[in-house]
């Protein structure tokens, strides 16, 4: 019983789904430089097949995140989306980096975490080197920032990373992973 349960909680209703699908579509066509050789047929079959991947699409939407396809794996078939907002999605502000830094803090707690939310909504953190792709699609986070996979190395000692795009040039930084700000979020990937 439970596992139906969640499951429909990962569900789109019918209307829902329509207006999804009809909100990627749109961005789709009115972005086509960042998937050249994608076909959106193709792309609709392979989305409406996989309803718990359209869900977490759905959670990046809802949260801000405007995904859009930037990708294709030739080799497994699947389509990679990325969060493509021009700032950090608003609906993903004000988190530090993972639940042992939002366990750490005593006071002041920020409202969760990134890693937590990401893990919620089914998708995963963007890499460095995937934000770095990201940033030669266009201009992103121009006025905010984005954290980014750290690696375990840097989180072991207590730091995290994020990035940015300030004078035309894209920066990597650390804060340590209990930090949080109103103008920082997360931006997802999800292959589909």
């Amino acid at each position: 019983m439970k596992d139906s349960t969640k499951r429909s909680k990962r569900d789109l209703s019918p209307e829902q789904r329509q207006e999804l699908l009809g909100a990627l579509k749109s961005r789709f066509e009115e972005n086509i430089s960042r998937h050249k050789g994608v076909e959106w047929a193709n792309l609709q079959a392979k989305l409406e097949a996989n309803t718990e991947k359209l869900w977490s699409l759905n959670e990046m939407e809802r949260t801000g995140g405007e995904p859009d396809v930037v990708g294709h794996d030739k080799k497994t078939g699947e389509y990679i989306f990325y969060d493509c907002s021009e700032e950090s999605p608003k609906g993903r502000r004000s988190l530090c980096y993972d639940r042992e830094a939002l366990d750490s803090r005593k006071e002041n707690k920020p409202k969760g975490s990134a890693m937590d939310m990401a893990d919620a909504m089914g998708v995963e953190l963007l890499t460095e080197e995937q934000y770095r792709e990201l940033q030669k699609l266009g201009e992103f986070d121009t006025k905010t920032s984005s954290w980014v996979k750290t690696p375990s190395a840097i989180r072991e000692l207590g730091g995290a990373l994020f990035c940015d795009r300030r004078f035309d040039t894209v920066f990597v930084y650390h804060n340590g992973a209990e930090s949080y700000y109103a103008a920082r979020a997360f931006r997802g990937s999800l292959r589909v």
